[in-house]
C-alpha cells in the first residue's frame, strides 16, 4: 500500500500498488477512499472505491459499474395500491422501472410511494425504504394513521428500513446497502426518501448525480420498482428543485397544490412514462384514514398545475371534503 503516489521508483518494483486517501469537511465525519493503481497479472477495477475502518478491519464498497449486470425482465405492470393512480400510469409500475415523484412539501409524495411499498409487500414481495432525514417513529406513525401500517411486515422481515444520519455517509456505503437488500435480502421494490436529503447528507461529494445514474441502472438491471422523492422549493406558483433527475426517470408524477374557494386542495399528474400509454390528465386527491384518493379528472379547471385555476363550470369534479363542525353556542 502506498500513500505517496508521486514515488514512481518505488512503484514500479512492486508488484501492487494501492493509495490510500483521506478528505475532510467542515462538518460530518470524515471520507476515505482507495484506488488500485496497479496489479501485475490481474485485471481490477480501476476509479476510487469508498472505505471504513470498523471493529476487526476495513470496509471496502466497490464501485458500481451498472454494465455488469445484465437480466431478462417481465415487463408486465404491478399495482400501487391506489387504484387511481394506476388508471393515471396505464396500468401501474413496471418492474425494472424507477419512478420520480416531484412535489412541493405536504403534497403527499412520501405517503403515495409508501402505499406503493406497501402493496409490494402485501403481493409477498420484500421492500426496502432509505431514509435521509425523517424520524422513523413519526414516519410510523403517519403512515399507520392513514391506514399503512408497516410495522407488522417490518416484525416479520418482508421489509427493512434504514435512516441515515446526514453528514456521517459515503455515496459507496450507501450503495452497499442498496445492493446487499437487492442481492442478498431479495427485495423486490426501493424507496428513496428523498433525493434532497440524499444531496444533503454528502454535501461536500462530487459526481453524486453519476453515481446515482449508475444505482438507478443498476436496479432496473434486477428488474426493481424504485420509487423516488423529490421535494420542491415554494408551495405553488413557480416551484424549483436541488437537482434535476427528470431524464434520468422513467416516469415522473408530479404533485400539486390548488387553489379553489379559499382552500388548499392537492392534485396528480403523470408527466412522463416510458413503458406505456398513460393518462394526460390532472386529477385532484386525497389523505385520509383510508390512504391516497384519486378523484375524477379536473376537465372544469384551466391552470391547476400554477396553483391558481380558473373554473370553466361547476366544481363538480372536485372531492368532496367534510366540513368542520359548527362551533358550540355560547350560554
Amino acid at each position: 500500500m502506498s500513500g505517496l503516489p508521486q514515488d514512481l521508483q518505488l512503484q514500479s518494483i512492486a508488484h501492487g500498488v494501492i493509495v490510500l486517501e483521506q478528505s475532510t469537511s467542515r462538518y460530518g465525519a470524515e471520507r476515505r477512499s482507495l484506488r488500485v493503481v496497479k496489479v501485475r497479472g490481474i485485471k481490477f477495477r480501476g476509479g476510487y472505491h469508498d472505505y471504513t475502518i470498523e471493529t476487526g478491519g476495513l470496509a471496502v464498497y466497490p464501485r458500481l459499474v451498472s454494465e455488469d449486470y445484465r437480466y431478462g425482465l417481465s415487463s408486465a405492470p404491478v399495482a400501487t395500491g391506489i387504484a387511481g393512480l394506476d388508471a393515471l400510469l396505464g396500468g401501474g409500475l413496471v418492474p425494472g422501472t424507477n419512478s420520480l415523484v416531484m412535489g412541493p412539501t405536504g403534497t403527499g409524495k412520501t405517503s403515495a410511494t409508501t402505499q406503493c411499498i406497501l402493496a409490494a409487500l402485501e403481493r409477498g414481495e420484500p421492500a426496502a425504504i432509505f431514509k435521509f432525514g425523517e424520524d422513523l417513529a413519526t414516519f410510523f406513525a403517519r403512515s399507520a394513521g392513514l391506514g399503512m401500517d408497516l410495522r407488522p411486515h417490518l416484525d416479520m422481515g418482508r421489509l427493512q428500513v434504514h435512516q441515515f444520519t446526514p453528514a456521517e455517509l459515503s455515496p459507496g456505503q450507501f450503495v452497499h446497502y442498496v445492493r446487499r437488500a437487492v442481492e442478498t435480502d431479495g427485495v423486490r421494490a426501493v424507496l428513496i426518501d428523498s433525493l434532497n436529503n440524499y444531496l444533503n447528507a454528502m454535501p461536500n461529494e462530487e459526481y453524486l448525480i453519476i453515481q446515482m445514474h449508475e444505482l438507478l441502472s443498476y436496479l432496473n438491471q434486477h428488474g426493481i420498482v424504485t420509487l423516488l422523492v423529490l421535494g420542491q422549493h415554494g408551495l405553488v406558483g413557480d416551484l424549483r428543485a436541488d437537482v434535476d433527475l427528470s431524464y434520468l426517470s422513467d416516469t415522473i408524477i408530479l404533485m400539486r397544490y390548488f387553489e379553489v374557494a379559499g382552500a388548499l386542495r392537492r392534485c396528480l399528474s403523470v408527466v412522463k412514462t416510458r413503458t406505456s400509454d398513460h393518462e394526460p390528465t390532472i386529477r385532484e386527491f386525497s389523505l385520509g384514514p383510508g390512504g391516497v384518493t384519486i378523484g375524477a379528472v379536473l376537465n372544469q379547471f384551466d391552470g391547476v398545475l400554477g396553483g391558481s385555476p380558473v373554473c370553466r363550470g361547476g366544481t363538480g369534479a372536485l372531492m368532496e371534503t367534510m366540513q368542520p363542525a359548527p362551533a358550540p353556542r355560547a350560554a
